[in-house]
């Protein structure tokens, strides 16, 4: 599955599977010297990333104990609470965390979702629907965001 916004990459052969999700955390010490670090480390860090394709390619790899494989790979659609009165399908919305230290609660992984970073410009996919049972006061949905690259 070929397309503009794919990656080509490599993975650890073990988790080298169409529509694994992962977050690139960047690049380990033991790539300083590999040769492949190139292809292997040119992923966005602290993005989210699902696998679209195989290759059959495979690698040494001193990260992976079984070797990397050859993987295509595009940003993961991820879901984020949304204040309500801009959660709407289409919407194009520059994305922004609540000011929230209560990692307690039931709705802080949504609120913080892995792979956004606060001001990122992203497009609601799709309106999940509601928030499960959360500790604050404010009005939220569940969105799908895809984050615009351009």
């Amino acid at each position: 599955m070929s397309g503009t916004n794919t990656k080509v990459t490599l993975i650890g052969k073990r988790q080298a599977m169409i529509g694994a999700e992962f977050v690139f955390l960047g690049t380990s010490t033991e790539c300083k010297n590999c040769k492949l670090r190139k292809t292997c480390m040119n992923l966005d860090a602290g993005r989210r990333y699902v696998i679209t394709g195989l290759r059959n390619v495979q690698h040494e790899c001193p990260v992976h104990e079984s070797g990397a494989t050859v993987v295509e790979v595009m940003e993961a659609p991820i879901v984020a609470a949304i204040d309500v009165k801009r959660a709407l399908k289409g919407a194009k919305i520059s994305f922004e965390m609540p000011k929230c230290d209560e990692k307690m609660c039931r709705a802080y992984d949504c609120c913080h979702p892995a792979g956004l970073q606060n001001g990122d410009k992203c497009t609601i996919v799709k309106v999940v629907g509601e928030m499960p049972e959360h500790d604050c006061k404010r009005s939220l949905k569940l969105a799908e965001l895809k984050r615009s690259t351009s």
